[in-house]
C-alpha cells in the first residue's frame, strides 16, 4: 500500500467536482480511483463504493466507518464559487467542505492507518455513499445487503467531535380533514377547515408519555395547509402536512399508530423508513467516549443512521450549523482533529 491517503488534497479534489443527490457520479470515479491508487480493492453499487479490511475475519465484530460524498444544491447566499476548493486563513471553502468531506476524508485516512498497521481487534468496513441529502433509495440502503453482516457503525457527520449518541427521526403526514360541500350564504354544509380545527390544535399541543432522556419530546409541527375552491363554497376536504420529529422512546411506526388514535381525520405517513435511532449509554462506543473525554448529546438532525438497522453513533470534524450554508467551509485543524478523534476512538473500542 502506499503512503496513507492525503485528506486535504482528496477534499479539495471533491470539492471541485459537482456531486448534488442522484448526480454522484464524479466524485464516485474520483473516490474509486483514488482509493484503488492506495492498493485497496474497493467495491461499487452505482454511486456507493466500500472497502472490506483486507484482514476480514468472520468471527470478529464489524464495524461500518461511513460518510457521504453528495451535497445539496449551492443557496443563493454564496459569495465564492461552490466548486472552487481555496484555502484562505486556515479554511478550506467549498460545497460539501463541511458536510460532510471533512468527515469523509478523515474517515478514510484512518481507513488506510489501520491498514499499514496490526489490525484491530475488530474488522472495519470504510463507505462513501450517495443520496444522503435526499435519504434517497439508491444511497447507503441499497448496499447493506452487500456488506458481512455489521456489529455497529461510525457516521462521519460534522459533530463538533461530540458524541452523537442518539438522533432523531423523521415522519410527515398528510392529513385530510372531511367536510360537506354548501354554498357560504345559507346555512349548509360542514366546513372542513373547521374539522381540522381540533386536530391541528391536538398536534400543536400533545405530549407523548414517554420522553427520550437524550432527543427529550416528539416535536411535532403543522407546516402546510389547504383547502377551498371559492369564497362562496364550503370546502369538503381540508388538506394539512405535519411534520413529525420522533425519538427513540417510540418507533416510527409506534408514533403513526398514536397519531391515528388521536385525531379524526384521515391520516397518511408518506414513509417510516426514516427511524430515530440510539445507543444505550453502557455501550462500548460511549464508554470509549468517555474515556477520552468526549462529550455525548442527542442529535435533532437526520443522517443515514435512520437507514441503518444496526446499532451506530454520529461523530466528526466540523460544525453541523454549517451544514448548507452559504460559502461553506472546515477548518484545516478540524480535518486534522477529526483523524486523531477517529483513530483514538477506535483504539479504545473494545466489544
Amino acid at each position: 500500500m502506499k503512503d496513507l491517503i492525503n485528506p486535504v488534497e482528496l477534499l479539495r479534489k471533491l470539492i471541485s467536482i459537482s456531486s448534488l443527490s442522484k448526480e454522484e457520479g464524479g466524485t464516485a470515479d474520483l473516490l474509486f480511483n483514488e482509493m484503488s491508487s492506495y492498493g485497496l480493492t474497493v467495491n461499487r453499487s452505482d454511486n456507493n463504493l466500500w472497502v472490506i479490511d483486507s484482514r476480514y475475519r468472520p468471527d470478529l465484530p464489524t464495524v461500518l466507518l461511513n460518510s457521504h460524498h453528495d451535497t445539496v444544491k449551492a443557496n443563493k447566499g454564496y459569495t465564492r464559487d461552490p466548486l472552487s476548493p481555496d484555502i484562505e486563513d486556515g479554511k478550506l471553502y467549498g460545497l460539501g467542505s463541511n458536510d460532510a468531506g471533512g468527515c469523509l476524508v478523515s474517515l478514510l485516512f484512518t481507513f488506510t492507518h489501520f491498514q499499514k498497521i496490526e489490525r484491530l481487534p475488530f474488522n472495519l468496513i470504510i463507505a462513501a455513499t450517495a443520496e444522503e441529502e435526499i435519504s434517497g433509495k439508491n444511497g447507503i440502503a441499497s448496499i447493506l445487503d452487500k456488506l458481512p453482516p455489521i456489529d455497529f457503525a461510525i457516521v462521519g457527520e460534522p459533530t463538533l467531535l461530540n458524541l452523537a449518541i442518539a438522533e432523531k427521526g423523521l415522519m410527515v403526514l398528510d392529513c385530510v380533514a372531511k367536510g360537506q360541500s354548501g354554498h357560504a350564504a345559507r346555512n349548509e354544509g360542514i366546513n372542513a377547515i373547521y374539522e381540522s380545527l381540533g386536530d391541528i390544535k391536538w398536534f400543536q399541543t400533545y405530549q407523548f408519555d414517554k420522553v427520550s432522556p437524550h432527543l427529550g419530546p416528539i416535536k411535532m409541527t403543522v407546516s402546510k395547509i389547504e383547502a377551498g375552491i371559492q369564497h362562496n363554497v364550503v370546502p369538503a376536504e381540508c388538506k394539512f402536512v405535519v411534520d413529525v420529529r420522533t425519538t427513540d422512546a417510540y418507533s416510527n411506526q409506534e408514533t403513526l399508530d398514536i397519531i391515528k388514535s388521536k385525531v379524526r381525520s384521515e391520516v397518511q405517513a408518506r414513509s417510516t423508513r426514516l427511524n430515530p435511532s440510539g445507543i444505550r449509554v453502557d455501550h462500548p462506543i460511549h464508554i470509549a467516549a468517555q474515556e477520552l473525554g468526549i462529550a455525548s448529546y442527542g442529535s435533532p438532525t437526520l443522517s443515514d443512521q435512520a437507514l441503518m438497522p444496526f446499532e451506530s453513533v454520529k461523530f466528526g470534524p466540523g460544525d453541523s450549523a454549517r451544514s448548507h450554508m452559504a460559502d461553506e467551509f472546515i477548518y484545516l485543524n478540524e480535518i486534522e482533529e477529526g483523524i486523531s478523534a477517529y483513530i483514538n476512538l477506535l483504539n479504545h473500542l473494545t466489544f
